[in-house]
């Protein structure tokens, strides 16, 4: 797959803020390069465990109907995230967003999976504001790849804007301090120690 038709699985940039995370090994056989994307891969989908590799934030993985679940991150699930100070009052003191695409390819040259989310409600609680310091359009797309003796893990996120329409006026005030850091870089940090998290030696 060439490179273009990997990074389509990564939005658009179209508004608001974005940004990019990479950490990368080289090996010097293919044996080891792959089974180390292969471990690579385990942690990316292994969700409950973000928060220990990245040191900041907790995350926690929900299934479709809202039930915490110790399972690797499938489509459909939610995943529901504690980042220091006050959260959302639609989120019970959370941010939640959803998993919108997990993707796996495979040939001679390269192997990748990725996983897309984005913002959202609550699971099994009414209304369309997501419950989330970002807008809907955000997105935050995670990939593992492995290019021949290279293996790299990367963050992409995309038009990141604060979520400031919802119906909770402290929830405004919160989400546009938050996204105001985020769009600031803050959230720089957390994203590096997690790619970092995945890339880090057996």
């Amino acid at each position: 797959m060439k490179a273009k038709e990997q990074y389509d699985r990564i939005p658009d940039q179209q508004e608001g803020s974005k940004i990019d995370v990479e950490e990368s090994r080289n090996f010097e056989t293919i044996q080891d390069a792959t089974a180390f994307f292969e471990l690579a891969c385990r942690r990316l989908l292994n969700i409950n465990l973000w928060g220990k590799i990245s040191g900041l934030s907790s995350f926690q993985l929900f299934d479709e109907h809202g039930n915490e679940v110790d399972r690797e991150g499938r489509q459909g699930d939610y995943i529901r995230i504690d980042i220091p100070g006050p959260g959302t009052q639609l989120g019970g003191g959370f941010d939640w967003v959803r998993i919108e695409e997990i993707f796996h390819h495979h040939d001679d040259q390269e192997e990748l999976l990725s996983i897309r989310v984005r913002p959202s409600v609550k699971p099994m609680t009414e209304g369309n504001s997501p419950a989330h310091f970002l807008k809907a359009e955000a997105t935050s797309t995670f990939i593992v790849r492995r290019l021949q003796l290279l293996v790299q893990a990367e963050e992409h996120g995309r038009n990141e804007m604060a979520n400031t329409d919802t119906t909770h006026i402290l929830d405004n005030a919160r989400n546009l301090l938050v996204g105001g850091a985020a769009k600031l870089g803050l959230s720089y940090p957390q994203w590096k120690l997690l790619v970092k998290g995945i890339m880090a030696s057996v």
